[in-house]
């Protein structure tokens, strides 16, 4: 048989496939399109009608992502899956531990590696400027603690033969649910823009496009990682006050600046357990810090770097 009459499913088997848990979040949804861009079959897991192109590579998979039973007999074996799923923001106390321990199960019961989106609440409130994979952790409560412990259940998998990596990046540009459409442009059609703490601070930002581009360059690398691997993602560092002239180029508007009230934040978090977990992060703004890293640029080579002009404009669009 050649090639060219090659069956569908002979097709599928060909093709490294990619099981993507969370598919309709942010980085759900971004690694299910760049990983079928690149050719890869797809299989995007949510517990809702998803609406993404059709692809002749893409199959949809209407499941609870805790019911691993399920997804692991329904998809067999695959080549990666991608722990993209995000429990409700303010009770990650109960629902984060439980969430892992899924993806973990479904990797370990498809043979696919595990890949996990990081983030900067491990080094804690006092985190330093500058973030490699050296930096110690140093939180002690909260949302911090719990990714600790979050990717140290990963790490401990791994020594019992699961292959995993966790890729840490700064906060969102892109998606329906971030930093920058809640807060910061959630007032630009009155030519407003929020600002979360000090103008100068630089912040550490990834663009969900290019993100999700350095999973698949690493998933593609994939034969060459074994237990527990870290990498660190750049993406963009930027201070409020680059944001907002980013902003006014963009709109060709000169752009208003309004602080964002935090002391009202905390008023109504006496009585709101979201925001009350927002609060409790503040200090993310209120401290420089951006993400450095050789090793992953050693990996993968040259890493993507939409311009912070770019990924705004491609964001509020």
């Amino acid at each position: 048989m050649t090639a060219n009459t090659l069956s569908t499913a002979e097709v599928k088997q060909a093709r490294p496939s990619v099981l993507v848990l969370g598919a309709k979040g942010n980085l759900g949804r971004a690694a299910v399109l760049a990983f079928a861009a690149a050719g890869w079959r797809v299989i995007a897991v949510a517990r809702s009608a998803m609406d993404f192109p059709v692809m002749d590579n893409l199959e949809n998979l209407l499941c609870d992502a805790l019911d691993t039973s399920k997804i692991i007999a329904a998809v067999g074996q695959v080549d990666v899956v991608v722990h993209a799923l995000n429990p409700d923001y303010a009770r990650w106390d109960t629902l984060l531990a439980p969430t892992t321990a899924a993806a973990i199960r479904i990797a370990q019961g498809t043979g696919g590696l595990l890949m996990v989106p990081g983030n900067v609440y491990n080094f804690g409130t006092e985190l330093p400027a500058l973030l490699s994979e050296e930096t110690a952790f140093a939180a002690h409560a909260g949302k911090g603690l719990l990714r600790i412990q979050m990717e140290r259940s990963i790490a401990a998998a791994s020594v019992q033969g699961l292959r995993s990596v966790v890729i840490r990046a700064g906060d969102f540009l892109g998606g329906n649910r971030s930093w920058l459409g809640l807060a910061i442009t959630k007032s630009l059609h009155k030519d407003v823009v929020t600002r979360m703490g000090p103008e100068d601070l630089s912040h550490a930002w990834a663009y969900l496009p290019d993100l999700a581009q350095v999973f698949v360059r690493v998933a593609e690398r994939r034969s060459s990682l074994s237990g527990y691997q870290v990498f660190h993602y750049p993406g963009l560092s930027a201070s409020a006050k680059e944001m907002h002239q980013a902003l006014e180029l963009i709109t060709g508007r000169k752009l208003r600046i309004k602080a964002l009230p935090w002391w009202l934040f905390k008023l109504i978090a006496l009585v709101s357990p979201l925001l009350r977990s927002v609060v409790q992060m503040r200090y993310l703004w209120q401290r420089p810090h951006q993400l450095v890293s050789t090793r992953l640029e050693n990996f993968i080579g040259p890493l993507p770097a939409t311009s912070l002009q770019q990924a705004l404009a491609a964001s509020i669009r």
